[in-house]
């Protein structure tokens, strides 16, 4: 019975420089969220047989994005590498917008938090149609899923 969905994700713990506890708040979330629902149907591995659930390790190797993609039982089945160079802007301005979220939650008043949670939110929604483009063909996924992905590929790029 195919179950194409994500059971267990990893993140590259040696990629990961630096998080405060808010980044580490989102990471959880996200994690949490994406196990609890998604749709990632890797489609070569699909079409070998391997019809699901997945286990996912994402890293990131000299500017790449590399998703690492193993049966429920950790046998590896593929990896897939995507260029980083349409995400470095969304990251960028994900990364800008949230640490204003973050200050303007401790201070500012609800339509001021609101205004800029929307940008948030515009900002995330993008990168997560950016995703969904360049894993066409490679792994069918939906939105949520995508939006929890690039979450986590924000969480990858932290530098202090």
């Amino acid at each position: 019975m195919a179950d194409p969905r994500i059971s267990h994700i990893e993140l590259d713990e040696a990629t990961i420089i630096w998080r405060n506890a808010d980044i580490e708040q989102e990471r959880r979330i996200a994690i949490f969220d994406l196990i609890e629902e998604n749709t990632f149907k890797p489609l070569r591995a699909f079409e070998a047989g391997h019809t699901g659930p997945y286990r996912l390790k994402l890293s990131v190797d000299d500017g790449r994005l590399v998703l690492a993609i193993a049966d429920n039982d950790g046998t590896p089945l593929e990896t897939i590498i995507l260029g980083l160079g349409r995400f470095r802007r969304p990251i960028r301005e994900y990364f800008a917008i949230c640490d204003s979220y973050y200050q303007a939650i401790r201070k500012a008043t609800a339509s001021e938090i609101e205004t800029i949670d929307m940008a948030r939110r515009g900002i995330h929604n993008d990168a997560a149609d950016t995703l969904l483009e360049r894993l066409e063909g490679k792994i069918d996924t939906d939105f949520p899923t995508a939006r929890r992905l690039f979450t986590l590929i924000c969480v990858l790029h932290i530098r202090g």
